[in-house]
C-alpha cells in the first residue's frame, strides 16, 4: 500500500497494461482496464474524496456550448474529410441507424473505448501528470503510454500489420492530443471526452489517411494554442487533491 500511495501513476499504468494484456491469450483486448485501474488506485491513494472528484469529472456536463459542438462535430468532420480525400466507403455505405446504435453502446459500455478508457486516461492520469508537467509534456507522456498499450490490437485485427501499426501510432498520438485539449478546455470534463471518443469510434475507418488527419489536427491545436500547451493546465483540469505521488 505504501508503494501504491507513493507511486499512484506508475501503479495505474502497470495495472492498466496487466488488466488489458492478460486477456490477449483469450483472443480479446481488455479495453476496460483504464477504468478498472483507476477505480483501484484512486480509493487507495486519495480515498473517498478522490472517488468523488473522479465521479464529478465523469458527469460534468455543464461546459461551454462550443465544447459540445466540437466534441461531436470534430470527429464527424475528420471522418467526412477522410472520405472526401480518400476512400468514401466508410461514409457512403454506412447505415446511420447502426452508427447511432454503436455510438450509444460505446457511450455507456465500460468494455468499449470511451467509457472503458476515458475515466482512467483523462479522469485520473492526465490531471496527475499535469500537476507536475506542462499540458504538452503531460500529453506526450500519456501518448507514449497509450500507444504502446494499444499495440497488441495490431496483431489481433490481422491484415497488413505494417500499415495498421503506422496508422495506430499516428492516430493514437493525434487523438491523445485532441482529447487532452478538449479535456482542458472543458474544465476537466471526462464526459465530453467519452462523447468525443464514442463519436470517433462510431464509424469504422482505419486508413492511414484518416489517422493522419487526426495528427494534422493535433499539430494545428499545438501551434495555434502553444502558449497554453507550454504553460500550466487550467485549475479545473488538474487534481484538487494532494499532488499525485505525494505520500499521505
Amino acid at each position: 500500500m505504501t508503494v501504491i500511495r507513493r507511486h499512484p501513476l506508475v501503479t495505474f499504468f502497470v495495472l492498466t497494461y496487466v488488466l488489458a494484456w492478460v486477456c490477449l491469450p483469450f483472443g480479446f483486448f481488455g479495453s476496460f482496464a483504464p477504468l478498472v485501474a483507476a477505480l483501484i488506485v484512486v480509493p487507495i491513494t486519495q480515498g473517498r474524496a478522490g472517488l468523488a472528484e473522479l465521479g464529478r469529472r465523469i458527469v460534468r456536463w455543464r461546459v461551454p456550448w462550443w465544447c459540445w459542438v466540437l466534441a461531436i462535430g470534430v470527429p464527424l468532420a475528420v471522418h467526412v474529410l477522410a472520405a472526401v480525400l480518400g476512400d468514401p466507403s466508410p461514409i457512403r455505405f454506412v447505415s446511420w441507424g447502426d452508427v447511432l446504435l454503436v455510438f450509444v453502446v460505446r457511450l455507456i459500455d465500460p468494455t468499449e473505448g470511451g467509457m472503458g478508457e476515458e475515466p482512467g486516461w483523462r479522469g485520473f492520469a492526465l490531471p496527475g501528470l499535469q500537476a507536475r508537467l506542462s499540458p504538452l509534456a503531460a500529453t506526450a507522456v500519456l501518448a507514449v503510454v497509450i500507444t504502446v498499450w494499444h499495440l497488441p490490437l495490431v496483431f489481433l485485427e490481422g491484415g497488413d500489420h505494417r500499415s495498421t501499426l503506422a496508422g495506430m501510432i499516428i492516430g493514437t498520438v493525434g487523438v491523445t492530443l485532441w482529447y487532452s485539449w478538449l479535456f482542458d478546455r472543458s474544465g476537466g470534463s471526462v464526459l465530453l471526452c467519452i462523447v468525443a471518443h464514442a463519436v470517433e469510434g462510431a464509424i469504422q475507418d482505419d486508413t492511414v489517411l484518416y489517422f493522419g488527419l487526426w495528427l494534422a489536427l493535433a499539430v494545428v491545436l499545438v501551434v495555434v494554442d502553444r502558449k497554453t500547451w507550454l504553460g500550466r493546465a487550467p485549475a479545473d483540469a488538474t487534481t484538487r487533491l494532494p499532488a499525485v505521488g505525494t505520500p499521505r
